[in-house]
């Protein structure tokens, strides 16, 4: 199993000492960072910023966005970085929710998976280097209105990869089926071992698809490392983010991750949690997250715990483990999976 630094996205501004993580994750071998956005900071330009500042680290995105960009402006942004850094570009891919997409970007939202094949078809045909057309309907390519002197156009770049790596976010069974379709990995957000056999039902069900498994299929999932030899204190500070996930990153009734720990049996849990945070009750939400279901998707508590914990996740589907932290949880993590 292979080590990734989480940098997801900005609060009000960049948190202080990223610096120092990206260039303690480089040193210590791990094999990737990751960088997201949501309606703030952007995926690509920290990726620059901090691919410049290292030699050998992929850099992932975790996730783009569909509706920031078209396909082939997604494509674009990842062939030229992955010509600046030589070739370590992991596009990471995701539909995002009604709220962002429709609220944010002003992009209709229904048909997320029809949206999705079409647009890693263009993906492909574009880092292909091929004149790009599409039938759509969602990304039509000519288009078919306007002046009509658009034509199918081809990069002018000639990508360093035509093979670019790209990873599907996906929660639910139908999302995870279609990246062991059409995908070269899978983003899970929240993923729990102890369901593992789930996830790989929904993923032979893509790889079928596609006449089996690919070489070098990837499972890229984060996870919460937080050492303390209490660990209904570690577990207090992973509660406040899955609070936020669970009751307050979707509507009622639309909510991805609140269905992901439904499905793992903790409906009840996630009904309350969202009424609460919805309801503006926001630290009785963080105190109704169970320890059981933060250790489902997180590993806290004292190192030994952890370390007994982690033969599970490297059994698992998950190839890379991407942790977040100060250098010291870092070289924790490294140590702990060199162990």
């Amino acid at each position: 199993m292979k080590l990734g630094l989480a940098l997801g996205y900005w609060g009000a501004g960049p948190p202080p000492g990223t610096d120092e993580q990206v260039a303690t994750a480089e040193d210590l071998g791990f094999d990737s960072l990751w960088t997201a956005e949501a309606y703030g900071s952007d995926a690509f330009t920290p990726l620059s910023w901090y691919g410049a500042r290292t030699s050998r680290i992929k850099l992932g995105t975790s996730v783009a966005q569909m509706s920031a960009r078209t396909p082939t402006a997604t494509a674009m942004a990842a062939m030229t970085l992955d010509h600046l850094s030589g070739g370590r570009v992991v596009l990471g891919i995701g539909a995002s929710g009604p709220q962002v997409v429709e609220g944010w970007y002003g992009q209709p939202y229904p048909k997320p998976l029809a949206r999705t094949r079409e647009y890693v078809q263009i993906l492909r045909a574009t880092i292909a280097r091929e004149r790009v057309t599409s039938d759509g309907p969602h990304y039509p390519i000519p288009y078919a209105g306007g002046t009509g002197l658009g034509k199918p156009l081809r990069s002018t770049i000639h990508p360093l990869r035509t093979n670019l790596p790209i990873l599907l976010a996906a929660e639910g069974p139908k999302n995870v089926a279609l990246a062991g379709e059409i995908a070269d990995g899978w983003q899970p957000l929240f993923y729990a071992p102890r369901h593992d056999a789930h996830y790989r039902a929904a993923l032979d069900e893509g790889f079928a698809r596609r006449g089996g498994r690919p070489d070098g299929f990837e499972v890229v999932n984060m996870v919460q490392l937080v050492v303390d030899d209490d660990v209904e204190a570690a577990a207090d500070r992973v509660r406040p983010m899955l609070a936020l996930y669970i009751g307050g990153m979707g509507a009622k009734g639309a909510n991805f991750h609140y269905e992901v720990f439904a499905r793992m049996g903790y409906e009840d849990a996630c009904a309350q949690i969202q009424e609460l945070y919805l309801g503006g009750r926001k630290d009785e939400a963080i105190a109704a997250v169970p320890l059981e279901l933060v250790e489902q998707v997180a590993l806290v508590g004292p190192r030994a715990k952890i370390a007994e914990e982690l033969p599970a996740w490297r059994d698992s589907l998950v190839t890379t483990l991407v942790v977040s932290g100060t250098p010291d949880t870092l070289r924790l993590a490294a140590d702990l999976l060199d162990g």
